[in-house]
């Protein structure tokens, strides 16, 4: 069946100053590269969920064959981009879900966790012992993180609760969220 890759874009990035789907580093947006490290991992199918600025991101971005959708509800937080994604995700096996703010994160962290995928997986990159993404949500556990995804919580409380496998990934990725642009 397969995974699918969700990457999450729907936010407005206000401490950034702008949406984070829209930042460039070396010459392509985040939103490209992270849907670049999707696909270079082995996701079959790359589901792209927008919200702030989805017009400019779908103007901008070349997301190539990447399916794009969008979260009326954005401002809300991530739960709604995660539930929206979910519902976006096809008969796959499981969804790696990517945060487009992560741009350390790289094909060979994904590819870690893709190994694992099953229908009952649940698995995050950790990056010296601190959580990070990807994150990989088995097919079965979808439903449940629907419900349970809410404002800026995201699946975290489920991942918790359900006996996440956490998937060091510190010596291939970088798995910071960038939240603040660089000091110039």
């Amino acid at each position: 069946m397969g995974v699918t890759g969700l990457l999450l874009a729907a936010g407005a990035g206000r401490r950034y100053g702008r949406p984070k789907a829209l930042v460039s580093q070396g010459g392509a947006l985040w939103v490209e590269t992270a849907c670049g490290v999707l696909r270079a991992a082995g996701c079959d199918r790359v589901v792209v969920v927008l919200g702030a600025s989805s017009a400019r991101v779908r103007a901008t971005a070349s997301l190539g064959d990447a399916v794009v959708v969008d979260n009326a509800d954005w401002s809300t937080g991530v739960g709604s981009s995660l539930r929206v994604g979910l519902a976006a995700a096809g008969d796959r096996d499981a969804v790696a879900v990517l945060p487009v703010d992560t741009p350390g994160v790289t094909a060979d962290a994904v590819a870690r966790l893709l190994v694992l995928a099953s229908p009952a997986v649940l698995a995050r990159a950790c990056y010296a012992g601190v959580p990070g993404h990807p994150v990989l949500i088995g097919r079965d556990h979808w439903g449940p993180v629907s419900e349970s995804a809410r404002a800026d919580v995201g699946a975290r409380d489920y991942l918790v609760g359900h006996g996440v496998l956490m998937v060091p990934c510190e010596d291939v990725a970088d798995g910071d969220d960038v939240d603040v642009p660089p000091a110039t």
